[in-house]
């Protein structure tokens, strides 16, 4: 790092914890970002702003009037502009020094396997229960990292899948996937605006943790808040044996080379 990067990062660089070297492995790292909206906005800011060396933001929509409200990456002069394209503008406003590619396609699994093979870090802040299972599957697949965060009304919720570990659960083992399952939206229930602040900043917490290899990430436990009347709660979830997505997946040790 030069002189800049160290005077831009010290107080990163100040944590015991964290340092040089785990500045630096920020620094190097690349993260897959699905989803610029409510969540996506506030961990990709703190994830630019941390130095993180590569993003890859992905969303297919574009930024409307009613997502100014919480999705503070957009302004209202970029209404009607592809929200990945507007996020690239912001987070290199933040940071100039980062890389940010931007996706302005809806993921399929293909294109998902594709693009988590090549990152050490995925982010869930997508609204969808079937874009979130395809993430995973991929995630597994990969033996990649995944934090996904979730956030509709006052209640939002964080976990942490590290499938780099044989004993970690994936998405489907807390939530299985279900046909008939129930999908709230925030176009028709509506959400408070920090509160999506909040839960993307606590995945952006998690995300860096991993990366830079410190501290006790949220594995095997899942972080609830309701904000309504400000309370955290934490359960704690295991692996599914006869999870049909992590089940049978083979021991980090027989898993091919880079995955």
């Amino acid at each position: 790092m030069g002189d800049a990067q160290l005077m831009r990062y010290a107080r990163h660089i100040l944590l015991d914890e964290l340092g040089i070297e785990g500045q630096e492995r920020l620094l190097a790292a690349r993260v897959l970002i699905v989803g610029a909206g409510g969540l996506g906005s506030p961990a990709a800011a703190y994830l630019a702003a941390a130095g993180v060396g590569h993003l890859v933001l992905a969303d297919d929509d574009v930024v409307e009037l009613s997502n100014l409200q919480r999705q503070i990456l957009h302004t209202t002069a970029r209404i009607g502009r592809p929200k990945a394209d507007s996020g690239r503008e912001s987070l290199l406003a933040i940071n100039p020094e980062i890389h940010v590619e931007t996706l302005v396609e809806r993921l399929d699994d293909a294109r998902l396997l594709e693009l988590v093979g090549g990152c050490d870090l995925v982010l869930d802040c997508c609204d969808n229960f079937a874009t979130r299972h395809a993430i995973n599957r991929a995630c597994v697949a990969r033996r990649v990292p995944l934090v996904s965060g979730a956030a509709i009304r006052y209640s939002g919720q964080v976990s942490v899948y590290d499938l780099r570990r044989d004993d970690a659960p994936c998405y489907h083992c807390l939530f299985p996937e279900a046909d008939d399952a129930q999908e709230l939206r925030c176009a028709t229930t509506g959400v408070l605006g920090p509160l999506v602040g909040m839960v993307g900043s606590v995945q952006a917490a998690e995300a860096i943790k991993l990366l830079a290899g410190m501290g006790e990430p949220l594995v095997g436990r899942l972080l609830s808040i309701d904000a309504l009347a400000m309370q955290w709660h934490t359960i704690r979830f295991r692996r599914d044996p006869g999870c049909p997505v992590c089940g049978h997946r083979a021991p980090m040790s027989a898993a091919a080379p880079g995955h």
